[in-house]
């Protein structure tokens, strides 16, 4: 192609991405002002400028207390899940032992397997282990669909590093112990933090089995957005589903910055 048409050809790429992006995040970026009207019910385009239904976001007790819950929720999980995951992906990455591959494919199956699926398998198991309804039942779920994330991210470092960094303080008197916290943590923390914003992301944004994990004395901030739906749509969940948005743009922009510090391979 002639360099005539090069210019041309790279504004069309540029204006067809901008169009894409705008055309899947549009529909997401209307609920930011609507949750700034003064009206009672959710109308576009919104009328007036007002904070209150941030105010009955923690005025009113179960938007409060979801959104506490939701929190604890998501940071225990990406807590969980960073360990859990990590481990994983040395294990997997590093490991060398018989169904090996069909080990990767379980641990990577919650990204596959419907998601209503993994939801009723909750359900039923932790209603017989009295876990519905409580903290620890929740971040069990949560981490199971978090912690492929975690070992997609700390497994890609681990492939592209170089193990000859590891094999030299080992042939220093390093113990393992003593390698894989001054050589190798190192090296993967930016997917282990990356990994671990996902894991957040996951939990946070969490409805399906949240849903079925859930009882009338706990529920997160995605369930509790649903019911409103349900029942009557007012503009605080436009102001909930604000924050959710919020919280979710820092976790995805962290990631972005911690991903681009990732170091690669020469």
């Amino acid at each position: 192609m002639s360099d005539s048409w090069r210019q041309p050809r790279r504004i069309l790429m540029a204006a067809l991405g901008f169009l894409t992006i705008l055309y899947l995040v549009a529909p997401t970026l209307v609920i930011v002002p609507m949750s700034f009207t003064e009206a009672r019910i959710l109308s576009w385009p919104p009328r007036g400028f007002s904070l209150q239904w941030y105010q009955q976001l923690f005025d009113e007790p179960r938007w409060s207390r979801g959104f506490v819950n939701s929190v604890q929720v998501a940071v225990l999980t990406a807590l969980l899940s960073t360990v859990l995951g990590t481990l994983g992906a040395m294990g997997i990455v590093r490991g060398r032992f018989p169904g090996r591959g069909l080990a990767n494919a379980l641990i990577l199956s919650p990204l596959i397997v419907p998601v209503i699926i993994i939801a009723i398998g909750f359900f039923a198991f932790f209603s017989l282990t009295k876990l519905t309804g409580t903290i620890p039942g929740m971040v069990l779920a949560h981490t199971a669909l978090a912690v492929p994330f975690v070992i997609i991210n700390v497994g890609a470092i681990l492939r592209t590093m170089d193990r000859n960094l590891e094999l030299a303080a080992a042939s220093l008197g390093a113990s393992p112990v003593r390698t894989f916290w001054r050589i190798t943590f190192p090296i993967i923390l930016p997917g282990v933090v990356a990994g671990a914003l996902f894991a957040f992301i996951t939990s946070w944004d969490e409805i399906v089995v949240s849903i079925f994990m859930t009882t009338t004395r706990f529920r997160t901030l995605p369930v509790v957005m649903w019911e409103q739906v349900r029942q009557v749509v007012d503009p605080t969940v436009a102001a909930v589903a604000t924050v959710v948005l919020g919280v979710t743009t820092t976790a995805l922009t962290l990631i972005f910055v911690t991903r681009r510090r990732t170091p690669v391979r020469g």
